[in-house]
Protein backbone atom coordinates (compact mmCIF):
# COMPACT_ATOMS: atom_id res chain seq x y z
CA UNK A 1 0.00 0.00 0.00
CA UNK A 2 0.94 3.70 -1.28
CA UNK A 3 2.18 5.59 2.21
CA UNK A 4 -0.09 9.10 2.34
CA UNK A 5 2.38 11.60 0.77
CA UNK A 6 3.55 14.59 2.93
CA UNK A 7 2.95 18.11 1.94
CA UNK A 8 5.46 20.62 3.74
CA UNK A 9 4.07 23.96 3.97
CA UNK A 10 5.00 27.21 4.87
CA UNK A 11 2.70 29.63 7.09
CA UNK A 12 -1.15 29.74 5.79
CA UNK A 13 -1.36 33.13 6.93
CA UNK A 14 1.83 34.71 4.81
CA UNK A 15 2.74 31.70 2.78
CA UNK A 16 1.08 31.97 -0.81
CA UNK A 17 3.24 29.39 -2.48
CA UNK A 18 2.03 26.75 -0.02
CA UNK A 19 -1.77 27.63 -0.23
CA UNK A 20 -1.72 27.02 -4.40
CA UNK A 21 -0.48 22.92 -3.78
CA UNK A 22 -3.08 22.34 -0.69
CA UNK A 23 -6.21 24.08 -2.39
CA UNK A 24 -5.32 21.85 -5.65
CA UNK A 25 -4.88 18.82 -4.02
CA UNK A 26 -7.81 19.43 -2.02
CA UNK A 27 -10.05 19.59 -4.93
CA UNK A 28 -8.13 17.24 -6.57
CA UNK A 29 -9.31 14.57 -3.53
CA UNK A 30 -5.62 13.07 -3.53
CA UNK A 31 -4.86 12.41 -0.32
CA UNK A 32 -2.42 13.80 1.50
CA UNK A 33 -0.99 14.83 5.29
CA UNK A 34 0.36 18.31 5.82
CA UNK A 35 3.38 19.68 7.95
CA UNK A 36 4.17 23.25 8.72
CA UNK A 37 7.64 24.54 9.24
CA UNK A 38 7.10 28.63 10.46
CA UNK A 39 8.74 31.17 8.94
CA UNK A 40 10.34 32.40 12.63
CA UNK A 41 11.37 29.02 13.34
CA UNK A 42 14.98 29.75 14.41
CA UNK A 43 16.02 26.53 12.56
CA UNK A 44 13.85 27.41 9.19
CA UNK A 45 16.00 27.20 7.05
CA UNK A 46 18.48 23.81 8.35
CA UNK A 47 14.50 22.27 8.29
CA UNK A 48 13.75 22.93 4.79
CA UNK A 49 17.04 22.37 3.60
CA UNK A 50 16.78 19.40 4.71
CA UNK A 51 13.57 18.43 2.92
CA UNK A 52 13.64 20.57 -0.57
CA UNK A 53 16.17 21.09 -3.09
CA UNK A 54 15.32 24.22 -3.60
CA UNK A 55 15.09 25.32 0.01
CA UNK A 56 11.84 26.67 -0.17
CA UNK A 57 8.34 25.79 0.71
CA UNK A 58 6.05 23.81 -1.42
CA UNK A 59 7.76 20.55 -1.12
CA UNK A 60 6.09 17.39 -1.73
CA UNK A 61 7.25 14.08 -0.36
CA UNK A 62 5.92 10.60 -1.95
CA UNK A 63 7.62 8.09 -0.59
CA UNK A 64 10.85 8.17 -2.49
CA UNK A 65 9.79 10.54 -5.08
CA UNK A 66 10.44 14.57 -3.78
CA UNK A 67 8.51 17.18 -5.75
CA UNK A 68 9.02 20.88 -4.94
CA UNK A 69 7.68 24.11 -6.32
CA UNK A 70 4.04 24.64 -6.61
CA UNK A 71 2.99 24.34 -10.03
CA UNK A 72 4.71 21.23 -10.15
CA UNK A 73 3.02 19.63 -7.19
CA UNK A 74 -0.41 20.60 -8.59
CA UNK A 75 0.51 19.49 -12.40
CA UNK A 76 1.49 15.66 -10.69
CA UNK A 77 -1.71 15.96 -8.97
CA UNK A 78 -3.64 16.57 -11.60
CA UNK A 79 -1.27 13.49 -13.46
CA UNK A 80 -2.13 11.09 -10.73
CA UNK A 81 -5.97 12.11 -10.04
CA UNK A 82 -7.39 12.70 -13.66
CA UNK A 83 -8.65 16.11 -11.94
CA UNK A 84 -7.94 19.58 -11.95
CA UNK A 85 -7.32 20.51 -15.83
CA UNK A 86 -10.47 21.39 -18.19
CA UNK A 87 -10.92 18.31 -20.53
CA UNK A 88 -11.89 20.64 -23.73
CA UNK A 89 -7.90 21.30 -25.36
CA UNK A 90 -8.02 25.09 -25.39
CA UNK A 91 -9.99 25.73 -22.42
CA UNK A 92 -6.99 23.73 -20.79
CA UNK A 93 -3.84 24.85 -23.08
CA UNK A 94 -5.16 28.51 -21.63
CA UNK A 95 -5.42 26.90 -17.99
CA UNK A 96 -1.94 26.37 -18.11
CA UNK A 97 -0.81 29.57 -19.93
CA UNK A 98 -2.83 31.97 -17.19
CA UNK A 99 -1.42 29.53 -14.55
CA UNK A 100 1.87 29.72 -15.84
CA UNK A 101 1.00 33.34 -16.14
CA UNK A 102 0.46 33.53 -12.72
CA UNK A 103 3.52 31.35 -11.67
CA UNK A 104 6.22 34.12 -12.85
CA UNK A 105 4.67 37.42 -12.77
CA UNK A 106 2.79 39.75 -11.36
CA UNK A 107 6.13 41.13 -9.01
CA UNK A 108 4.45 44.65 -8.22
CA UNK A 109 1.29 42.74 -6.43
CA UNK A 110 3.98 40.17 -4.95
CA UNK A 111 6.12 43.15 -3.43
CA UNK A 112 3.56 45.46 -2.84
CA UNK A 113 0.73 43.30 -1.42
CA UNK A 114 2.14 40.11 0.69
CA UNK A 115 0.05 37.52 1.77
CA UNK A 116 -1.57 38.46 4.79
CA UNK A 117 -4.89 36.56 4.89
CA UNK A 118 -5.90 37.49 8.98
CA UNK A 119 -5.54 41.15 8.07
CA UNK A 120 -7.18 44.27 6.89
CA UNK A 121 -4.68 46.64 5.36
CA UNK A 122 -4.30 49.16 2.12
CA UNK A 123 -1.46 50.48 0.26
CA UNK A 124 -0.46 53.35 -1.92
CA UNK A 125 -2.10 52.72 -5.86
CA UNK A 126 1.10 52.72 -7.87
CA UNK A 127 1.06 52.16 -11.09
CA UNK A 128 2.53 49.16 -11.59
CA UNK A 129 0.53 47.69 -9.17
CA UNK A 130 -2.85 48.66 -11.01
CA UNK A 131 -0.99 47.30 -13.67
CA UNK A 132 -1.24 44.04 -12.08
CA UNK A 133 -4.63 44.41 -10.75
CA UNK A 134 -6.13 45.33 -14.50
CA UNK A 135 -4.22 42.04 -16.09
CA UNK A 136 -5.90 39.66 -13.34
CA UNK A 137 -9.37 41.43 -13.92
CA UNK A 138 -8.55 40.94 -17.14
CA UNK A 139 -7.85 36.88 -17.36
CA UNK A 140 -10.34 36.51 -14.80
CA UNK A 141 -13.02 38.04 -16.90
CA UNK A 142 -11.93 36.19 -19.99
CA UNK A 143 -11.88 32.99 -18.31
CA UNK A 144 -15.29 33.04 -17.13
CA UNK A 145 -16.71 34.73 -20.32
CA UNK A 146 -15.36 32.10 -22.57
CA UNK A 147 -14.82 29.10 -20.14
CA UNK A 148 -16.33 29.24 -17.56
CA UNK A 149 -20.10 27.59 -18.37
CA UNK A 150 -22.54 27.20 -15.64
CA UNK A 151 -19.51 26.52 -12.86
CA UNK A 152 -18.36 29.09 -10.59
CA UNK A 153 -14.36 28.80 -11.39
CA UNK A 154 -12.56 30.23 -14.18
CA UNK A 155 -13.02 27.08 -16.03
CA UNK A 156 -16.49 26.35 -14.87
CA UNK A 157 -14.61 23.33 -12.03
CA UNK A 158 -11.89 24.15 -10.29
CA UNK A 159 -8.86 23.95 -12.13
CA UNK A 160 -4.92 24.50 -11.42
CA UNK A 161 -5.64 28.04 -13.30
CA UNK A 162 -7.98 28.89 -9.87
CA UNK A 163 -5.21 27.10 -7.41
CA UNK A 164 -2.53 29.42 -8.61
CA UNK A 165 -4.48 32.76 -8.43
CA UNK A 166 -5.91 31.70 -4.81
CA UNK A 167 -3.41 33.66 -3.54
CA UNK A 168 -4.53 36.48 -5.32
CA UNK A 169 -7.84 36.00 -4.19
CA UNK A 170 -6.73 36.87 -0.16
CA UNK A 171 -4.68 39.63 -1.13
CA UNK A 172 -7.40 41.58 -2.95
CA UNK A 173 -9.25 40.68 0.12
CA UNK A 174 -6.72 42.03 2.42
CA UNK A 175 -5.93 45.22 0.17
CA UNK A 176 -8.68 45.81 -1.75
CA UNK A 177 -8.87 45.81 -5.62
CA UNK A 178 -11.62 47.09 -8.24
CA UNK A 179 -12.95 45.01 -10.62
CA UNK A 180 -15.25 44.69 -13.05
CA UNK A 181 -18.46 42.82 -12.46
CA UNK A 182 -17.84 39.44 -13.86
CA UNK A 183 -14.17 39.25 -11.50
CA UNK A 184 -16.09 40.62 -9.04
CA UNK A 185 -18.14 37.56 -9.02
CA UNK A 186 -15.04 34.82 -9.43
CA UNK A 187 -13.90 36.90 -6.20
CA UNK A 188 -16.94 36.20 -4.50
CA UNK A 189 -17.61 32.89 -5.17
CA UNK A 190 -13.45 32.00 -4.35
CA UNK A 191 -13.93 33.70 -0.95
CA UNK A 192 -16.95 31.65 -0.38
CA UNK A 193 -15.49 28.11 -0.93
CA UNK A 194 -15.26 25.67 1.85
CA UNK A 195 -11.36 24.92 1.49
CA UNK A 196 -10.24 28.71 1.54
CA UNK A 197 -12.52 29.01 4.53
CA UNK A 198 -10.44 26.26 6.02
CA UNK A 199 -7.51 27.82 5.14
CA UNK A 200 -8.31 30.89 6.48
CA UNK A 201 -9.91 29.55 9.93
CA UNK A 202 -6.62 28.02 10.09
CA UNK A 203 -4.38 31.14 9.26
CA UNK A 204 -6.55 33.00 11.83
CA UNK A 205 -5.25 30.77 14.77
CA UNK A 206 -1.58 30.21 13.94
CA UNK A 207 -0.01 32.64 15.51
CA UNK A 208 3.25 33.07 14.38
CA UNK A 209 3.25 36.76 13.38
CA UNK A 210 5.77 38.23 11.22
CA UNK A 211 6.46 41.91 11.84
CA UNK A 212 8.03 43.40 8.72
CA UNK A 213 4.71 42.24 6.70
CA UNK A 214 2.17 42.75 9.12
CA UNK A 215 3.26 46.61 9.29
CA UNK A 216 2.91 46.59 5.34
CA UNK A 217 -0.42 48.71 4.61
CA UNK A 218 -1.15 49.23 8.45
CA UNK A 219 -0.93 52.81 8.26
CA UNK A 220 -3.31 53.53 5.34
CA UNK A 221 -5.84 51.05 7.22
Amino acid sequence: MRDTPILVLGSKNYSSWSLRPWLFLRKARMPFRETIIHFDAGDYRAQISALSPSGRVPVLIDGGLTIWDSFAICEFAAERTGRGLPRDEAARAVARSVAAEMHSGFAALREECPMNVRATRRVPQTQQLLGDIARIDEIWSDCRQRFGGEGGWLFGGFSIADAMFAPVVWRFRTYGAKLCTVATAYLQHALADPDMLDWREAAGREGHPLAKVDEIGAAES
